[in-house]
């Protein structure tokens, strides 16, 4: 039998943002223990290098020092000695986000990546950690959330908990302080909703119905027949501060950070009435986002993440696929669950719609490439993305309701994109965890897609995946009964993005081929005036909309800016700025057959 590694993490100062962490090894590596903590985190794919938030480290085995080299960035060796070996260090953590860690007064939360370090060798031991309850009166009444499996610990308790290995361990985020706690069952297996952070009034009872509508939505399509999830046990750990939004997906639970209008209350009438605001609807899809991962990229993997290697960058050409499609069936799954009507989820699909063309990036990155390049682009956006990349998110959104379509029109509505999951679930992700662990190729993902459609997909992959061709949305959608227009109209602007930083309103983004951008107007620049008349920081886009508005296109105005502390003058000849504005809504001239497809497509109630 396996030894197990063991851990324990305290808080060792909340003022100082401060978890103390040990590592126990038994039985070290004869000719010196490696230690390596990862770079990344799976889920964001940026180099994060966590090992920066080690503030202190040392080694000692019978009570005495052993000597402990750092290697590289995040890698430590020890000197050769006799076991038990226990390395024990100090972690910063100050990031309140869902990626690393964060510690004060009020709770502490951390992602395994961030604060564990592996023992190189060892990786498939299981790992036993115990989470050690903060002194003082002010967490006695902490409690403590993960999908990590209870070893000796209460479920919410302190004490020590079990993980099958290092790759489990790392993919549990923990949260402890005093959360309000919701629960439901989905298809017989129970889901916890921790909500850390001061909502009033919150409306339980709705979030905890309305998201086991979704759970149970997305259970049934892996699983149609069996309804079996992949968990046992799942957790929403929900951070609640003034305005956020993200979320991180586990294999048995999500990290999410929301705004605290996003979550329902009981005496707000908009949602007492039963309408979903805006912001709950954000909220829900964020929900939706992180749980559809389970199955796809958590089980249904790239072929380069499995395993993860997280000690560098590893590239894909497929997060279209894991990312792009986890983002068409988020909102999709929200109005099969009935949470929505036709029309509101017509209007996020338009949204997705708008934000691509907004910007030139389409035109000029294939989601493949976006895919590929997230490491250096998506995750490292300036003030030149809008013109330079595209969102293997939001276009790869399109790119799966563009396939959806086509195999269902081309199948004569008897198969779908659902039938490509389902594949991908039983053939990569059923038993990744149970002895089979392979992901897929690119070549993998286009064989399944065309047996589902039945048909040669090269041109579609070639156009839309590996191109930059317009998706051929409105053909699409026409045998399902909907119309898509572009209703942008067209008036005098600069093409610009703005923001206020203080008593200034600052230029974010130049467009290519607008208005500002043959000017000379760059990013960064602060607009002083139009023309003489100072422009507002207060709400600047919508104030400098206005104050062009009493211009003409051909009309040539004057500009003051600052950049960086000179004075510039631009004479500006405005033009028609076209922003594209596109509105999907059910035909007027729709047949019988047309709200057929509708319905099979959105699992709309029979007529």
């Amino acid at each position: 039998m396996k030894q197990a590694i063991h851990y324990s993490i305290e808080v060792s100062d909340p003022n100082a943002h401060l978890f103390h962490v040990t590592v126990t090894v038994d039985e070290p590596a004869p000719d010196g223990q490696v230690f390596r903590l990862p770079a990344w985190i799976p889920g964001s794919y940026m180099i994060r290098e966590f090992a920066r938030n080690i503030v202190q480290i040392r080694a000692h085995s019978h009570g005495m020092p052993v000597p402990l080299d750092k290697t590289d960035k995040h890698t430590w060796q020890a000197a050769p000695c006799s076991g038990p070996l226990i390395v024990d260090y100090d972690v910063y953590a100050w990031d309140l986000s869902v990626r690393t860690a964060h510690l004060d007064q009020t709770h502490g939360f951390f992602n395994g990546s961030s604060v564990f370090l592996e023992a190189v060798g060892y990786g498939e031991y299981p790992h036993i950690v115990d989470i050690r309850k903060p002194a003082g009166k002010a967490a006695s009444s902490w409690r403590v959330a993960t999908a990590l499996p209870e070893h000796e610990a209460p479920r919410y308790g302190f004490g020590s908990y079990r993980a099958s290995n290092y790759d489990e361990l790392i993919d549990s985020p923990v949260e402890m302080g005093n959360f309000m706690l919701g629960q439901f069952t989905a298809h017989g297996v129970p889901h916890d909703i921790v909500i850390t952070g001061r909502v009033p009034h919150l409306d339980m009872e709705r979030l905890e119905n309305d998201l086991r509508k979704i759970c149970e939505t997305e259970i049934a399509l892996f699983e149609p027949e069996t309804l079996k999830a992949p968990v046992s046990r799942y957790v929403f750990l929900v951070m609640v501060v003034k305005n956020g939004y993200g979320g991180l997906e586990h294999r048995a639970s999500t990290a999410l950070l929301c705004s605290r209008s996003s979550l329902p209350v009981i005496n707000n009438h908009r949602q007492a009435t039963g309408k979903i605001s805006d912001d709950y609807l954000q909220f829900l899809g964020l929900c939706s986002h992180e749980y559809f991962h389970t199955w796809n990229v958590k089980r249904i993997k790239p072929a380069v993440f499995a395993p993860y290697d997280l000690r560098e960058e590893t590239y894909t050409r497929l997060l279209w696929l894991f990312e792009g499609f986890t983002s068409y069936y988020d909102d999709l799954t929200i109005v099969r669950s009935g949470l929505v009507d036709t029309n509101t989820y017509l209007q996020q699909i338009a949204s997705s719609l708008n934000q691509v063309m907004r910007g030139r990036g389409h035109l000029r990155q294939s989601v493949a490439e976006s895919s590929f390049d997230a490491w250096i682009k998506y995750y490292r956006q300036d003030e030149n993305a809008p013109n330079a990349l595209v969102s293997y998110y939001t276009k790869g959104s399109l790119v799966a309701l563009a396939l959806d379509l086509m195999i269902r029109e081309k199948t004569e509505h008897n198969r779908s994109l659902d039938d490509v999951m389902r594949v991908l679930w039983q053939r990569y992700g059923k038993n990744f965890y149970h002895g089979d662990a392979h992901g897929i190729t690119d070549a993998d993902a286009k064989a399944i897609i065309e047996s589902v459609c039945g048909e040669d997909c090269t041109e579609f992959f070639n156009r839309y995946i590996d191109g930059t061709d317009l998706l051929p949305l409105p053909e699409l959608f026409a045998p399902f009964g909907i119309t898509l227009l572009d209703t942008a109209t067209s008036i005098p602007g600069l093409d610009i993005r703005v923001r206020r930083s203080g008593s200034d309103c600052v230029v974010t983004h130049v467009f290519e081929g607008g208005t500002a951008h043959r000017a000379g107007i760059a990013a960064g620049d602060v607009l002083l005036a139009i023309d003489g008349l100072r422009v507002s920081a207060d709400n600047p886009a919508a104030n400098l909309e206005k104050q062009l508005s009493s211009y003409n296109a051909g009309e040539t105005i004057r500009i003051h800016v600052f950049r960086r502390d000179e004075l510039m003058q631009f004479e500006v000849t405005l033009a028609d700025e076209h922003i594209p504005k596109y509105t999907l809504s059910v035909s007027e001239e729709e047949t019988a057959s047309m709200r057929e497809a509708r319905r099979n497509w959105l699992h709309l109630p029979a007529a």
